[in-house]
């Protein structure tokens, strides 16, 4: 059976996704592409013999799209989402769900009263090999109750439209999705630090930073935002437990010795390292709308925690105090206490 997808977007992650749904994902084909900017829609549907449609509302009715793929620009996610679950079609939307709490919730209250879920939210490092090890870990009890969890974020450099909140928003938001996962927790304060800025970051930026969360279940996280790093993108995980701790594993890479030296190579972009979690979020993605099956990657509800959180965090910075995130109940249709 042959998923056929319409894509809403075809910017650089929307053109990597089309390639990736085309020349490595078993059984799903793009059908129709549409985009603000017609030439760039063609551009991309083209080399894959989609059509190119005037919207996103056009992709969505279309009869030969099964399930829509949402890589638009932010603030029009909730549009594309609330119009595909009016018409009962799986949509899988990159981050974030919504750029308001408010849509959030209205895409919440929609897929509720349809029944189903329909909506995955694009956080891919549920997909990564090595987190999918530390959560195996983490549920087995092997390491006991978690009780402290440290975590870095780093990126080489980032271009001047960088703004502090943007660590929150753009960056940490990855973690924020991880880490509830993870640990099966909620995260219910904020607060963040900022020590000696980096003299390699552009001034209006601070950077480093480092966030604190606290969880519901009382773990403590700490996370390293630090987007002017220089040495390469990399992503560190690690987990306290009562008996023991788990840490994430590095991306493999070969020890080099020469010249008096043993090195490893440091990534040095997001696409690297995680190329293979955003190949299997797709398979899974793809392989469960085959068999019929709701989606069981990060849900309309995940995405409103992270935007909750992030926002919460922001507040944190600019006001400089711990700051509660005030998430609504869970509701019973996303596993919450009924």
């Amino acid at each position: 059976m042959t998923i056929r997808v319409g894509v809403i977007g075809a910017g650089w992650i929307g053109k990597q996704h089309i390639q990736r749904l085309t020349h490595t994902v078993t059984g799903a084909r793009v059908t129709a592409v549409t985009d603000i900017d017609p030439a760039r829609a063609e551009e991309a549907a083209a080399p894959v013999g989609a059509q190119v449609l005037p919207d996103g509302a056009a992709v969505i009715a279309a009869d030969d799209v099964d399930a829509v793929l949402v890589t638009s620009w932010g603030p029009t996610h909730a549009e594309h989402v609330l119009t595909a679950i009016a018409a009962g079609k799986p949509v899988f939307c990159e981050k974030p769900l919504a750029t308001t709490a408010e849509d959030c919730l209205r895409i919440i209250e929609a897929e509720t009263a349809h029944g189903r879920r329909l909506v995955q939210v694009g956080f891919m490092r549920r997909y990564d090999a090595g987190y999918r090890q530390l959560k195996q870990a983490i549920d087995s009890g092997r390491i006991g109750e978690p009780l402290i969890v440290h975590c870095a974020h780093r990126n080489p450099t980032v271009p001047e439209s960088y703004t502090s909140d943007m660590a929150a928003l753009d960056t940490a938001v990855h973690e924020v999705d991880v880490l509830r996962w993870l640990l099966d927790d909620e995260i219910v304060s904020t607060q963040v630090a900022t020590p000696r800025a980096t003299s390699k970051r552009f001034a209006h930026l601070k950077d480093p930073q480092i966030m604190l969360f606290e969880t519901a279940k009382g773990v403590r996280i700490d996370l390293e935002v630090f987007v002017n790093c220089q040495y390469g993108y990399d992503i560190q995980c690690e987990a306290v437990g009562e008996e023991g701790l788990v840490r994430l594993p590095d991306p493999a890479a070969v020890g080099v010795r020469t010249a008096g030296q043993h090195s490893t190579e440091v990534l040095t972009d997001w696409v690297g390292r995680f190329a293979d979690a955003f190949n299997t979020e797709f398979r899974e993605w793809i392989a469960g709308i085959a068999a019929g099956t709701e989606p069981t990657g990060p849900s309309a509800w995940d995405g409103y925690a992270a935007s909750i959180i992030t926002s919460a965090t922001v507040e944190a910075l600019e006001s400089g105090h711990v700051i509660a995130t005030d998430l609504k109940p869970r509701p019973a249709f996303y596993g919450g206490a009924a």
